[in-house]
């Protein structure tokens, strides 16, 4: 008896320990741990990301250059998708079976729970007939956003493009970006991202075991609503941007136009350039493959990215240098006979112009290079040919104070530093010792292996424009309401050149467009202080460079051209700078006395012409059809009657011998 007893309280207490046990769990699950109250939530509650309209973009006089336009995604939770319509849902998106399971396998790779992109920016009919059908859709679901939308078509590589983010971008952002964002790759859109991006918000929606929405949960509040990115105000002026994209069409080559008081950027041309429009939708994949493929580069951002000998721009630079050295004064008299004697060799002027007496003024008012070799020559040999490289490196870091040979930090992304070789790159290439000015002495004027960037061109003339400093560039006015950008971009930088000398350079420079190089190129009522460039390259056409600043006192812009492989800075470079400079300062484009008008360059075609590429399938496959047709030649000339008349083959003869016309003749 006492045993029973005694077994029926073992028994109770297990049964008291096991509820004791089921009530500690379920306490467990409904205080403690949320997990499981998440997980029933989420047949009831779902979770949308309000995603915020990005932020626009406007010029400096406050023209539209991007905006917004609303889509619709549509959106997957894979694990509540249960006894779906697969050909109804097909028939609705326009895609095929195989697309919706790769799709599918896609969503539930990344998570069967978490919502996921299906497919991208549907049509407003396309969603209006979903939400009629929501129900017969369980797990499917549309979200609105806003894609970006160019009014002009213009500025594509200022403005650059966005993109979906990859893993890296969405390790390195520590958690904020999800598979399916949107981040600015290139240009203003990348450099402004966090401003531009916004904040985004969540809505909290009611919905039955049907998937149709009830309302909203808890009445809002635990809703975040979304907060639209900041407006930038651009310092681009569209009416010369546009201008510049004209008269750059169906040419290879940059203009970069710079405020000089701020040193703001006005214009910022690259050729060959794109609609940016292109990168914008369902299409986007494929016009971006295309772009990539065009021998012409026109994703390559030339302002920032092309490396250019500055040529005969260089020379007034070389001159300020030479006049603070005290190695050269204004009346500095140089005798030009048409070469300069470099060592054992003969440096001849352009097509060997004999310049007779210069001085500095002149000198860069008729582009005489061989007084800035005897420039040169003066700077690099003062301290003796034992210390040519002192002298050198010297000569260098005076230089590099312009602006050449490092960033400017412009707020663009993929910025080039140009180049200047150290004196120890010359070392390695002549030994050390072994090299003298002479061996240098293309530097003299802007040609060897020095190299800038169309930027880099331009912040010289703003430097020459304000006596002796400059601003560092930049292309953000203001963002939203505030006048707030970089400090860095309101300090002066100094270039080390007294503010005396510059007058005679700028003499000198506004003599080119008055009397010299660039005569043709004169704006009427506007004093243009400028120096035209024509730059060797080699196994190719002149590069047509030309700089200058307007008006000469209290100077609005300053401004560089490239157009490559086009000829002589005055024919191209010069009249396509001119022109946006009037456009800038007086709002039109007058008659000009030498005849030349802004049509004639924008309908000019400069493109070089590229070969394809071809594989060596089809190089060989070309091959083989040469073979063929010279075979079939030879065929028919042993087939030729014997006696055909002498005359007639001569002829033939005769017109296969004939010289190719060149294209300059």
């Amino acid at each position: 008896m006492n045993s029973f007893f005694e077994r029926r309280y073992i028994v109770a207490g297990i049964f008291i320990a096991f509820i004791l046990m089921l009530l500690g769990r379920l306490f467990y699950m409904q205080v403690v741990d949320d997990r499981y109250f998440l997980f029933a939530q989420k047949n009831v509650v779902r979770r949308y990301i309000q995603f915020p309209a990005r932020g626009p973009i406007l010029d400096r006089t406050g023209h539209i250059m991007v905006q917004n336009e609303p889509v619709y995604d549509m959106i997957v939770l894979p694990a509540l998708v249960k006894n779906l319509d697969t050909a109804e849902l097909c028939k609705v998106l326009n895609i095929d079976t195989a697309t919706f399971i790769k799709r599918m396998l896609k969503a539930k790779k990344y998570s069967p729970r978490l919502v996921s992109i299906f497919e991208r920016e549907i049509t407003a009919q396309q969603n209006a007939y979903f939400q009629e059908r929501r129900s017969e859709f369980p797990g499917f679901d549309t979200q609105t956003r806003s894609i970006r939308t160019y009014p002009d078509s213009s500025a594509a590589q200022f403005l650059g493009y966005i993109g979906e983010v990859t893993d890296a971008m969405i390790k390195r952002s520590g958690g904020y970006y999800s598979p399916g964002d949107y981040v600015g790759i290139t240009g203003v859109e990348r450099s402004y991202e966090p401003l531009l991006r916004g904040q985004r918000g969540v809505e909290n929606v009611l919905v039955d075991s049907r998937n149709v929405r009830k309302g909203s949960y808890a009445n809002g509040a635990y809703d975040t609503a979304a907060v639209a990115g900041e407006r930038l105000i651009s310092s681009l002026d569209m009416r010369i941007q546009k201008l510049g994209e004209k008269l750059m069409q169906n040419k290879v080559g940059s203009i970069v136009a710079i405020e000089p008081a701020t040193g703001e950027i006005l214009c910022y041309v690259s050729t060959p350039t794109y609609d940016p429009n292109l990168l914008v939708g369902k299409e986007r994949g494929n016009n971006i493959a295309k772009l990539y493929k065009d021998p012409y580069k026109p994703l390559f951002t030339r302002p920032v990215q092309a490396y250019y000998p500055p040529g005969s721009s260089f020379k007034p630079l070389s001159a300020l240098i030479a006049m603070q050295e005290r190695m050269i004064d204004p009346q500095t008299v140089y005798v030009c006979r048409g070469y300069y004697i470099a060592g054992n060799r003969k440096v001849k002027c352009f097509h060997g112009e004999v310049h007779g007496a210069v001085t500095l003024s002149t000198a860069i008012a008729h582009s005489c290079n061989g007084y800035f070799n005897m420039v040169f020559e003066k700077l690099i040999n003062r301290k003796g040919g034992r210390n040519t490289d002192t002298s050198y490196s010297e000569w260098r870091n005076n230089v590099m104070k312009f602006g050449i040979g490092h960033k400017l930090d412009l707020d663009m992304p993929a910025e080039g530093r140009g180049l200047i070789p150290k004196a120890t790159y010359y070392d390695k290439l002549y030994r050390k010792g072994g090299w003298r000015s002479s061996t240098i002495t293309s530097l003299a004027i802007g040609q060897g292996e020095l190299l800038a960037t169309p930027l880099q061109l331009a912040n010289i003339e703003a430097t020459i424009a304000n006596r002796g400093f400059y601003y560092k560039p930049h292309l953000i006015k203001s963002i939203g309401d505030r006048q707030v950008i970089k400090r860095e971009y309101t300090l002066k930088n100094y270039v080390g050149v007294d503010s005396s000398y510059f007058k005679y350079a700028i003499n000198g420079m506004q003599q080119v467009v008055e009397v010299g190089t660039a005569a043709s190129s004169k704006i009427p009522d506007i004093i243009m202080c400028g120096k035209t460039g024509t730059v060797e390259v080699k196994n190719h056409k002149d590069n047509s460079v030309f700089v200058a600043f307007a008006p000469r006192d209290n100077p609005k812009i300053a401004i560089a051209v490239i157009v490559e492989n086009s000829g002589q800075g005055a024919t191209w470079a010069a009249p396509i700078a001119s022109f946006i400079v009037e456009k800038y300062l007086k709002g039109t484009i007058t008659k000009r006395s030498s005849g030349i008008y802004p049509e004639y360059y924008e309908n000019a075609n400069l493109l070089p012409i590229i070969e394809p590429k071809l594989t060596p399938k089809e190089k060989m496959k070309q091959d083989s059809l040469k073979r063929i047709k010279l075979d079939s030649l030879a065929k028919l000339k042993l087939k030729r009657p014997a006696k055909e008349p002498l005359e007639k083959d001569t002829a033939n003869n005769s017109k296969a011998i004939l010289p190719k016309t060149k294209d300059d003749e």
